[in-house]
């Protein structure tokens, strides 16, 4: 979740960008409400589950599920602005992580996306880097809604006039819910998992 891991996540605001120029964000009372209404339940109800299935399929070994899964992230990202900067950031961290570990399966999972069989996605690449190295599933869970939470925060200080000191007070709050989210996102079987928000997928 370190922001100077070298995916280009920071520069990819998700749709923040249009919410800002729109002025339906635009100081940190607005803010705070955007991570609640608008991230904090696409974190519950579609990526913490996707993660999981992710990790899972990893953990199993199960190369053509793990594929399987990331397909359905494609799908799922309706705007292709929010699908390629997925598939970017889900790249950069594969190849970063190449540079580190030999691990056989991150070597088969690289040749699917090399071969254009699947994007891989953000996500389901953390899913993959968390169960090869032994990360328990809740841990990699928090780690991943922290992470998204923390990104948008970042963002926002690029966009709009806050401070560090307000964005840390809107994450803290965030995180405030993380918990309860995982615990929900645990409970999302795959035929439900997926969220819709349509204020969001036009802004991205």
């Amino acid at each position: 979740s370190d922001a100077l891991f070298p995916t280009g996540a920071y520069a990819h605001p998700l749709g923040l960008e249009e919410f800002v120029r729109l002025g339906v964000v635009s100081d940190a009372a607005t803010l705070k409400r955007f991570v609640i209404e608008q991230v904090i339940p696409a974190q519950r109800e579609q990526e913490l589950p996707y993660l999981r299935f992710a990790w899972r399929a990893a953990r199993a070994g199960d190369l053509a599920e793990l594929r399987r899964v990331d397909l359905e992230v494609d799908a799922w990202k309706l705007a292709s602005e929010l699908r390629e900067a997925s598939a970017q950031v889900g790249a950069r961290r594969l190849k970063a992580l190449l540079r580190i570990s030999d691990a056989p399966f991150l070597i088969a999972f690289d040749r699917l996306v090399s071969d254009r069989v699947c994007r891989g996605h953000h996500l389901v690449v953390c899913g993959l880097q968390s169960a090869i190295v032994g990360v328990p599933l809740d841990v990699a869970l928090l780690t991943a809604f922290y992470q998204a939470i923390a990104a948008i925060c970042a963002a926002s200080m690029k966009l709009i006039r806050i401070g560090q000191d307000a964005c840390q007070m809107i994450l803290r709050e965030a995180c405030g819910h993380a918990e309860k989210a995982v615990a929900h996102s645990f409970a999302v079987e795959r035929r439900a998992a997926g969220w819709f928000n349509p204020a969001l997928e036009i802004a991205s």
